[in-house]
């Protein structure tokens, strides 16, 4: 397999995710009408029980692919996807949906899990910064379609095909890995699927200040996007009107994020991933701070233009922090990828999940509280950030190599 199919399928494999959350916040209005549902906000669980299923099952994928290889757990994953999304298109109730939601997101969490792995396999420090650039590059082309397709479909049927199309697209995926991506676990990393094994990977992982650091400060801010997920159908149709035509706020902001990552993997090899990275937590805790004083002291709603020209260059710095802060937690963990992706995305996906609930239930009829919550993440974020880096900021850092470890977990060091 070649670097760019490389890119591609590792691209898709992650973004079967974002299509499960995507391509149904068009219907989401439909959906509770269909099945009952009356409270608005209560709509929001369609996405939160994917999210936590999805965020719960990491802590498994990762350990099993450790000790099984990356295929088998990943096709495993795939199949509960698929399955799962074809049981929700004929599902009779909203509790059904919100269980079936929610074992999907089992499914789902293999691909986010082990597809890190596998590109931790590959390529180490810098190198896995740019190649992660590209694939959330060409990973965000998902909601730039997403919500469009979903909003089509709806116009020909009903948002039960929204499903059996999310299905389809995961036996299609799941396809073109079995058919072309090897294994890629070295079997000098192969590591026993025990109790004691498991809690030495997890121990190992805590114990390790960067990638704790940077894991909770990806979380934190983590939780900002998933708030604007779960408020997004009722910000851009209930305050600004947009109704048929929110896929289209929804992939402008999608594509400048791509445009990101892909200025982040021109740059990163020579700036580095903290360079880039902390100069776009500041500018986006900055960023935060004036969009929100200009919804405070403003007119109500906020002009649109104005708002979604906020939100673009906030998401912008986004694009920076994601792929970088990601590849600075797994740097000095190569030899145990899986289990540490595993951690990282169970502590990303549950935290984010739940700060992103709490911002989507505190939704009144405003937008106030989403962009004050991109802002208050944002700064417990930089917390993280100088804990993570003893307190200084914009410096390449060596690190010592231990006996596990290998040249290319340490090469963010501008050397």
């Amino acid at each position: 397999m070649g670097k760019l199919e490389f890119i591609a399928l590792a691209a898709l494999l992650m973004a079967v995710n974002s299509l499960a959350i995507d391509i149904m916040l068009p219907a989401l209005q439909q959906i509770g009408s269909s099945l009952g549902v009356e409270n608005e906000n209560h709509r929001q669980y369609v996405v939160s029980a994917y999210l936590f299923g999805f965020g719960l099952a990491q802590l498994f994928y990762g350990p099993l692919s450790d000790r099984f290889g990356r295929r088998v757990p990943l096709l495993i994953g795939l199949a509960i996807y698929v399955v799962s999304a074809f049981g929700i298109a004929v599902v009779p109730t909203f509790a059904g949906l919100l269980a079936l939601r929610f074992v999907q997101g089992l499914g789902s969490a293999a691909t986010r899990v082990i597809t890190i792995s596998i590109v931790r396999d590959v390529y180490g420090g810098r190198q896995m910064a740019e190649v992660m650039s590209l694939i959330m590059m060409v990973f965000m082309i998902v909601p730039v379609i997403a919500p469009g397709s979903g909003q089509i479909i709806m116009l020909i049927s009903t948002w039960h095909m929204i499903f059996v199309f999310i299905g389809a697209m995961g036996t299609a995926v799941g396809t073109w890995m079995y058919l072309r991506l090897p294994e890629t676990l070295d079997p000098a990393n192969v590591r026993p699927f025990t109790v004691r094994s498991v809690a030495q990977g997890f121990a190992i992982f805590f114990s390790n200040r960067s990638a704790l650091c940077y894991t909770i400060a990806s979380t934190i801010l983590f939780g900002a996007l998933f708030g604007f997920i779960n408020s997004a159908q009722q910000i851009y149709v209930g305050i600004y009107g947009l109704g048929v035509y929110m896929p289209v706020a929804f992939a402008a902001v999608a594509l400048f994020m791509a445009f990101s990552s892909f200025i982040n993997s021109q740059l990163v090899g020579r700036f580095g991933m903290r360079r880039l990275s902390h100069a776009s937590i500041l500018g986006f805790c900055a960023l935060s701070f004036i969009w929100l004083m200009v919804q405070i002291s403003g007119p109500q709603p906020m002009p649109f233009v104005i708002f979604i020209i906020f939100f673009a260059l906030v998401m912008f710095q986004f694009g920076w922090i994601g792929s970088n802060f990601n590849s600075l937690a797994m740097e000095p963990l190569g030899h145990l990828a899986g289990t540490a992706s595993s951690v990282i995305g169970f502590m990303s996906t549950i935290g984010g999940a739940s700060i992103g609930a709490i911002i989507g239930q505190a939704f009144d009829g405003t937008a106030t509280p989403m962009i004050a919550g991109y802002f208050i993440v944002s700064l417990v974020g930089i917390v993280f950030v100088l804990i993570a880096e003893k307190g200084r900021l914009f410096r390449p850092q060596h690190a010592p190599l231990s006996k596990d470890a290998s040249i290319s977990d340490f090469t963010d060091t501008g050397h």
